[in-house]
């Protein structure tokens, strides 16, 4: 089976054609600019160099055609005829309490898509658009939905409900979700296949560190907790955002900058995180540099950065008493090996050691702990198209065998 991978945003599309048989990549693009003058898809072949076509698409539909339209391309395509794309596999951010798993979309899924774009009212707008298109343009083709926050539905009250009145969670459903769901869920799996374990007697603590991070405590094949909360703001720092503040700064930085609520939040957001604290970037690569020549504000920022993510994984090895391994994964877990080192120094009374030689590696499946290291430390490049691709072609044959 073929399966179409799609993930869109408001004005841009990725998508990728994966041949399940074999987990092998046969495609992957980028659309631009969807709704905005210049608009241009990036189309390429796996082994061919890639195609561009910078064409007008006024709507996620008209996005969806030149896809399609690339798929099928004489030279660039992947496909003779659109039956033989099995299903197209949606990225949708926010499922809320619905889902604790990815599923087959009908009427009732986008019923309850439409009523959590309150949770995510960035996201799952363009998510619903990019399906809507879909369902018009390949009506028999079926469509799964895959969630951000889908693996994250297995924790306890006790990790996702927050100390304020009760009522607002029944009201509101305001309570921790997490996200990276895909990514968590996809190095969890591998972890335990390159251990030649069963993932049901592990002990995971999974780091997805990027310009987005998050880390999640995994037992026994399902989640027991996860740094983001209500919003991806919560949790670590990251490359813009604050992660978790004392909610009262809020209020205080509202009253002296006499700005709004959602002023002070864009900042938290948008501002704070490494490269509020730097003044330099939100790239990591870019404050490791300034800290290297000198710079104290970068310096700092990466202490903060490493010291946030040490303190959860101490969290979640008190929450289960101990780990079998601990995985890093996305752009700075894969790729900055002064931060992994920096994460899991000092910590060898946990049983964490890692080796400098082993760890002298980017973006490679490793395992970058010494032989005596009672916790495994593994890096492991993120897939979240092939978790998504294979949730979709195990719901649709599911379904065609029922």
């Amino acid at each position: 089976m073929k399966v179409l991978v799609v993930n869109c945003g408001s004005s841009s599309l990725k998508y990728q054609v994966l041949e399940m048989d074999s987990s092998m990549l046969l495609a992957k693009g980028l659309v631009e600019r969807i709704g905005i003058d210049g608009s241009v898809i990036t189309h390429e072949k796996i082994g061919m160099d890639k195609f561009v076509l910078q064409v007008p698409m006024k709507n996620h539909t008209d996005a969806i055609g030149h896809v399609l339209d690339a798929l099928l391309d004489a030279d660039h395509g992947v496909v003779k005829s659109m039956d033989e794309i099995g299903a197209v596999g949606h990225r949708v951010v926010h499922a809320g309490e619905k889902y604790a798993g990815s599923v087959l979309i009908t009427k009732d899924v986008m019923d309850a898509l439409e009523e959590c774009i309150d949770l995510a009212p960035l996201h799952n707008p363009p998510n619903i658009m990019g399906i809507r298109a879909c369902q018009e343009l390949m009506p028999t083709t079926p469509m799964v939905g895959v969630f951000d926050t889908a693996f994250h539905q297995t924790m306890p009250p006790e990790a996702y409900i927050y100390a304020i009145p009760y009522e607002f969670y029944e009201k509101y459903r305001i309570r921790k979700y997490g996200f990276h769901g895909t990514s968590h869920k996809y190095v969890a799996q591998k972890a335990a296949e390159v251990l030649g374990k069963d993932i049901k007697e592990l002990k995971i603590i999974t780091c997805h560190l990027g310009n987005g991070a998050s880390c999640a405590a995994v037992k026994n094949g399902v989640c027991i907790d996860t740094s983001m909360g209500f919003t991806p703001l919560d949790g670590l720092v990251m490359g813009t955002r604050s992660g978790a503040v004392d909610p009262a700064i809020i209020t205080f930085i509202k009253e002296k900058e006499e700005i709004n609520a959602d002023a002070v939040v864009s900042i938290l957001n948008k501002k704070s995180g490494m490269l509020g604290v730097s003044g330099v970037s939100s790239d990591f690569r870019d404050v490791e540099k300034a800290a290297k020549e000198g710079n104290e504000r970068c310096a700092l920022a990466i202490k903060i950065f490493a010291g946030r993510v040490k303190s959860y994984i101490g969290s979640y090895l008190a929450q289960m008493n101990g780990a079998d391994v601990i995985v890093f994964t996305a752009g700075v877990g894969e790729n900055d090996i002064m931060m992994r080192e920096l994460i899991c120094a000092d910590m060898d009374e946990l049983g964490i050691k890692i080796d400098p030689v082993k760890n002298n590696v980017r973006g490679e499946e490793a395992v970058v702990s010494t032989d005596d290291s009672k916790v495994q430390v593994l890096l492991i490049p993120t897939n979240e198209e092939l978790m998504i691709a294979k949730d979709t072609a195990e719901i649709v044959e599911k379904v065609k065998n029922n």
